[in-house]
């Protein structure tokens, strides 16, 4: 019987995968947690295909892969597969693209409501018995009086741009894989890394976590940036300097961040991101609604066992 092996999730058990793939003769084997290197390569060992969430699936558990036919994340992003290894051993590794578009993007104009509304400080103030506004009124903005400047335009980034129109603030974007005119086409303005820097009041990040985009914002960044501006970030906390935005907050050059994702992730109980009172932060949860998580559960156990059925695979993102 070929087995289907799940490094690691977050769900109360797997039935959702057992009801897709069991029925079909294939078995599934999971860990809660795939934190454990020398468990984590056993597991994988002799699995035909192997699905992960979060678990660092990086060279050495890729070579402990003997019959996989395929790697399939939990996810859109992939930064936790080293998709290079798993390529030169002609492991195709897929991703779920389609999955908590809408999600993300309700979850993105959350935060940046949250961060221009000051909404966190005045729920605390009222709810320690003091009716007032916390503070300056300064800190308090309108997204239409706003620019708006957007790192990435694919999926979310567009739908992003779809729920700030209505709020007829100035868009910028900035993506060289797109075409002008496909920016300008969803009303906003295509503009180059410098401008979209130097001109957005708010800055807000939709691209993945690669080697290219890695610590993207840091100090030399964030010093291009306009003073007071905000950071927000609901794509991948590698994405920035965590100490060099740390720096910013504190100093004034940003006046605010809100962030779905850190790094590191979680940050610990003493981290200084959580002392500051310009940061608003969730726990990785802008994917989150019952039906994201299904879909992103039903689509990884049909990827996996259309790789056993030797059937060609749609979402490769390693080139195999």
């Amino acid at each position: 019987m070929k087995k289907v092996a799940i490094t690691d999730y977050a769900f109360d058990e797997l039935d959702v995968e057992k009801g897709i793939l069991e029925p079909q003769g294939f078995a599934v084997v999971g860990q809660k947690s795939g934190k454990d290197p020398a468990a984590l390569a056993a597991l994988v060992k002799d699995a035909d295909a192997v699905i992960t969430q979060f678990a660092p699936v990086n060279a050495a558990i890729v070579g402990a892969m003997e019959k996989a036919k395929v790697i399939v994340r939990y996810g859109i992003g992939v930064d936790n597969v080293d998709l290079n290894a798993a390529a030169a051993k002609n492991i195709p590794v897929c991703n779920i693209p389609d999955y908590c578009i809408d999600e993300v993007a309700d979850h993105t104009l959350a935060l940046m409501l949250a961060a221009t509304r000051q909404i966190v400080p005045c729920d605390s103030t009222i709810k320690s018995g003091q009716w007032k506004l916390p503070v300056p009124i300064s800190a308090l903005r309108a997204l239409k009086y706003m620019t708006v400047g957007l790192v990435a335009f694919g999926r979310i980034g567009r739908e992003v741009a779809a729920r700030l129109k209505p709020f007829k603030c100035r868009i910028l974007v900035f993506d060289p894989g797109v075409p002008s005119a496909a920016v300008k086409a969803a009303g906003c303005e295509p503009a180059a890394w410098d401008d979209v820097l130097a001109q957005s009041d708010l800055l807000s990040l939709h691209c993945p976590s690669t080697e290219q985009t890695k610590a993207m914002i840091n100090a030399t960044s964030i010093a291009k940036m306009k003073k007071g501006a905000i950071l927000v970030n609901a794509s991948r906390g590698t994405l920035v300097d965590t100490p060099a935005l740390v720096a910013a907050l504190e100093s004034g050059q940003l006046s605010a961040a809100a962030l779905d994702v850190t790094d590191p992730e979680p940050p610990g109980a003493d981290h200084p991101l959580l002392k500051l009172t310009n940061v608003v932060i969730t726990p990785h949860d802008a994917s989150a609604t019952p039906q994201a998580v299904r879909t992103l559960r039903t689509a990884a156990a049909n990827l996996a066992a259309m790789a056993l059925r030797g059937e060609k695979l749609p979402n490769v993102v390693n080139g195999v």
